[in-house]
């Protein structure tokens, strides 16, 4: 691949970034990027987020033959040099033309919301391989997938990536035969134009409550939701849970740029709204430790036109996942699933580090799951506690370092509300001391209601909390699921992820 200056010059223009260029004429670039350890001989190189002009001088080095930045730098006299007013837009549009446009060969299906993104995006992903033969791509959390081959599915660091990797994805997604992609967009990925330009055939908005409001993220909740509410301008296709807060300002985002024939809400109950149809009425048959499924009802004559309506066993148990199926459901029925597709999906989803559960002899049952904020913790261990009111519900958990910072105080509610045990323990601290975190968290806690234990080394917290648990014990390993890393200070720290910590204690206790 190849893009020339006069391209770039061109799409920079129409959209007004352009501050100067100083360029040779019939210049082109092969590779771009804006993470200097990875450039190659002709590379276009953008000038990014925490920039340092060393990282220019060493772009130039190692062969790098352009830049864009929102200023000059002396580190990049005699390149080729594009000066816009904004990097991080100029960064996504250039991407896009650099790597030719794959979301055109794509029906992207794109997920946000505060709790249910992860989940949703691999219950859509599983129903869609049985509608297109394995050709659908993935970008989540936990991983990343462009292709059918092992070495085509790997990590993700980003819930949403840079702009440059998603295209790079795209374009890997496109060229190894994926017709369909899922992915997840957070908050963020709008905040820090991750995905400016691009437009989905299909946005959801599952749901909304205060997270990711700190120095280094959003500033008010007011902003947070706005930024979730981009995916529903920019989505050819809107589908909204209607039982999510802020509801009515979510449907009137879809509707500033989308026709409501193509805007669909669901609900767990029958919700009414003023010049509002509800098109989908979900209800649980069975929601249980063991089972879990639910029954689909279309209200609506677009719904209807659709034919999912069916029971369908949802291979994740958790009443909180109910809503995430249901979404799933009507995705996937827009790139053409249908209702037995859906059903295949569901019963047979696996979603690594979510209610991945092991049983113990005598120490009660594990569970490992993401859950990283008060909404999703709240749900979590309020399902287990009506599921098993007589036996204890014991809790590993920590919260992330410089973001996030009202989790603490939502960890320490929700351990209030349906905990009997805690052992507050090391979660990504960053470049804060854990202890620090753990006493915030702590303080948030009644410690009347909920035995409190503080462990600072992972591992050992979660060998703790097992060894403290009897036959009817819940034990919920939150927050980190199949992670492989603790951030601390600046490193991605190895570690051994939370299943397989369990495993070896489970084995440990076994052997006794």
């Amino acid at each position: 691949m190849a893009l020339g200056i006069d391209e770039i010059k061109t799409i920079l223009t129409e959209h007004g970034l352009i501050q100067e260029i100083v360029s040779g004429e019939d210049v082109s670039f092969d590779e771009v990027t804006y993470d200097s350890r990875n450039v190659k001989p002709n590379t276009l190189f953008f000038c990014k987020g925490n920039f340092k002009p060393e990282y220019l001088a060493m772009a130039k080095k190692m062969g790098a033959t352009g830049y864009v930045a929102e200023q000059k730098y002396d580190e990049g006299n005699g390149l080729t040099q594009i000066i816009v007013n904004n990097v991080q837009k100029a960064m996504s549009l250039v991407g896009a033309a650099f790597y030719c446009y794959p979301q055109n060969d794509l029906f992207v299906i794109a997920y946000t919301g505060t709790k249910g993104k992860t989940t949703s995006s691999y219950f859509a992903k599983s129903i869609l391989d049985n509608t297109n033969n394995n050709k659908t791509a993935l970008i989540s959390t936990i991983d990343t997938v462009v292709g059918n081959e092992p070495s085509q599915r790997f990590k993700s660091h980003l819930t949403t990536p840079e702009s440059l990797d998603i295209f790079n994805y795209m374009r890997q997604a496109v060229d190894n035969g994926m017709t369909s992609l899922v992915m997840e967009v957070s908050s963020q990925a709008y905040k820090k134009l991750r995905v400016y330009g691009l437009h989905f055939d299909v946005g959801i908005f599952l749901n909304i409550s205060p997270d990711h409001i700190g120095p280094n993220e959003h500033p008010t909740f007011a902003d947070y939701l706005h930024c979730k509410e981009q995916l529903m301008v920019n989505s050819t296709h809107c589908i909204i849970d209607a039982d999510t807060d802020h509801m009515l300002d979510v449907y009137e985002a879809a509707k500033a740029t989308t026709d409501p024939d193509k805007i669909y809400l669901f609900s767990r109950d029958k919700k009414e709204f003023e010049d509002v149809q509800i098109d989908f009425n979900f209800s649980s048959i069975s929601d249980t430790i063991d089972s879990n499924e639910i029954r689909v009802v279309a209200n609506s004559e677009k719904a209807k036109k659709m034919n999912v309506e069916d029971d369908y066993k949802i291979g994740v148990v958790g009443d909180y996942n109910e809503a995430n199926a249901m979404s799933a459901i009507i995705a996937s029925a827009l790139d053409n699933a249908s209702a037995q597709d859906a059903k295949k999906g569901l019963k047979d989803v696996f979603v690594p580090g979510r209610m991945e559960s092991y049983k113990s002899k005598n120490n009660g049952t594990i569970y490992v799951d993401y859950a990283h904020n008060y909404a999703s913790m709240h749900a979590l261990l309020g399902f287990l506690k009506s599921n098993n009111p007589d036996g204890k519900v014991i809790v590993v958990v920590g919260s992330p370092g410089n973001k996030g910072l009202d989790r603490r105080e939502g960890f320490g509610k929700a351990l209030t509300e349906s905990a009997d045990i805690a052992f507050l323990t090391s979660d990504d601290p960053a470049f804060e001391d854990p202890k620090d975190i753990i006493n915030e968290i702590d303080s948030y806690i009644n410690h009347d209601k909920v035995d409190v234990h503080i462990e600072l080394d992972r591992k050992m917290a979660i060998k703790k909390a097992i060894h403290a648990g009897d036959n009817n014990a819940m034990i919920v390993v939150a927050g980190k699921g199949r992670d492989p890393y603790q951030k601390i200070n600046g490193v991605d720290t190895p570690y051994e992820t939370d299943p397989v910590v369990v495993q070896n204690v489970l084995r440990g206790i076994d052997n006794e």
